[in-house]
């Protein structure tokens, strides 16, 4: 072989070293932690959705990805406890669940990207500054609006007629902002002739005293507010209200399917693969403050017709029509 073309073919195999080289390097993995505001089947299913729409979007367990999941069963201090240790593992995101977990978050990091799911108020509770450019490190996917509480009295009054007081049940430490519902709730009850009245309660063994007062009141039904405490007690509370027959009205479709009399709320699992989208948007680069908040389109109402014969109830054919779905 001539000289000239030896070094020529020699150049070019050093030239294709780096490049090489390059190729074997492993990419960078990833990570993204999770913080459930509490668990059971239902929340589970929602991390595995998540999970899955990740794959989808080309991450793998393992690979180019890891995920630290963390649950704070209902628990206030579980939780900050829990988001702490997230922020302190210095993920490239977190996905946060619920008001109390963002809440949680946002008080550990300010740089951090926080996408977070189920959360009611984000404007409220201080996370972002407006929907369409939230402003900061945190942005995600609404539950409700304002009005869904004016709903839940008036669906209620609808299925339990007799009903002329209701009480809001909720954990002051865990539950979406009262304020957040509050105009709404009381414009449909002024309307509808009910008294409200807030009743917190802060342990699991308060829930039952609580339905017992209603039960002891005639024509008191019982509205269960969007809360991880209310949440973590589903299984509870459906079955106080079904031994007390008091009517209750429940923010997720779960307790309906838990044997709870109605609930009007949105899909908290379709937000999922949603989250897992905006965090991919992040890891690819998009900066949070560029993702605009999204806020819920469809509300299902869920009715349990077994439930309401239990309890006396005559559920007019017109409101099992409009029902999305009815448990016989």
């Amino acid at each position: 072989m001539r000289r000239r073309e030896f070094v020529t073919l020699l150049g070019g195999a050093a030239a294709a070293w780096p490049l090489a080289a390059r190729a074997q390097q492993p990419e960078r993995v990833r990570r993204i932690g999770v913080l459930m505001g509490f668990a059971d089947p239902a929340t589970q299913s929602y991390v595995t959705a998540f999970r899955g729409a990740l794959t989808k979007l080309g991450w793998a367990e393992g690979s180019n990805l890891r995920t630290e999941v963390c649950w704070g069963a209902g628990d206030a201090d579980k939780i900050r406890s829990f988001a702490k240790e997230l922020v302190d593992l210095r993920p490239d995101a977190i996905v946060g669940q619920s008001t109390p977990v963002v809440a949680a978050l946002a008080r550990e990091t300010q740089t951090i990207p926080i996408v977070f799911v189920n959360v009611a108020d984000p404007i409220g509770s201080g996370f972002v500054v407006s929907l369409a450019r939230p402003g900061g490190n945190l942005t995600g996917f609404m539950t409700d609006n304002s009005a869904l509480g004016g709903k839940w009295v008036q669906l209620l009054k609808e299925i339990a007629p007799r009903t002329v007081r209701v009480a809001l049940m909720f954990n002051p430490t865990t539950a979406v902002p009262l304020k957040f519902y509050l105009p709404s709730v009381q414009a449909a009850a002024s309307d509808a002739g009910v008294e409200v009245n807030a009743t917190p309660v802060h342990a699991k063994d308060e829930i039952e005293g609580v339905i017992a007062a209603q039960a002891r009141d005639q024509g008191s039904s019982l509205i269960v507010m969007p809360d991880p405490f209310n949440g973590v007690n589903r299984e509870e509370i459906t079955l106080l209200a079904a031994r007390y027959r008091v009517p209750a009205m429940y923010y997720r479709r779960e307790f309906a399917d838990a044997g709870g009399l109605i609930a009007y709320a949105s899909d908290f699992a379709e937000q999922f693969p949603q989250a897992a989208s905006y965090a991919d948007r992040i890891l690819k680069g998009t900066k949070p403050s560029e993702l605009p908040v999204q806020a819920p389109v469809k509300f299902d109402l869920v009715i349990n017709l077994k439930t309401a014969k239990a309890l006396g109830l005559d559920v007019p054919l017109q409101l099992q029509q409009r029902a999305d779905d009815v448990i016989e």
